[in-house]
């Protein structure tokens, strides 16, 4: 069995208008590949925020994390390891090099409390909240 890329310009596009948008479309997916952004979920609960970001295949000291005036930034590389072996790859869909997210940090976060953990791909940024400062309140009307 022998692998062939699909194509989509197989079958010509019916029109002008649609070759154009087809082009264009392929030309921004193609930058995308090149700057690797890892994906990002933060979540609240009552007690903290949480930055998951995915990253799998790196190691733990591959993360460097800044705090900065209320800024974190987190920076790393996931490498692509080159195999001894003889390897002919058909498709990389996965991306690799260099990347940096940051994000402002909310004037409530206990800063000399915060806690990186690193597991199964995921490497989780626990923000904690100061609950003396309450950023919500409810004002009676008398």
């Amino acid at each position: 069995m022998k692998l062939i890329r699909y194509s989509d310009f197989d079958t010509m596009p019916s029109t002008f208008s649609t070759l154009l948008d087809k082009v264009f479309s392929e030309s921004v997916n193609a930058s995308r590949i090149r700057r690797f952004r890892p994906d990002v979920d933060i979540v609240e609960t009552d007690n903290a925020y949480e930055i998951h970001l995915s990253v799998p295949g790196m190691e733990k000291d591959g993360f460097k994390i800044d705090l900065n005036d209320g800024v974190l930034t987190i920076t790393g590389e996931r490498k692509l390891i080159q195999e001894k072996e003889k390897r002919q790859y058909h498709t990389v869909e996965t991306q690799y090099g260099s990347f940096s997210r940051t994000f402002n940090l909310p004037d409530h976060v206990v800063t000399a409390k915060i806690q990186a953990n690193y597991t199964e791909g995921i490497l989780v940024i626990t923000l904690p909240k100061d609950e003396k400062l309450t950023l919500k309140t409810t004002i009676k009307v008398k």
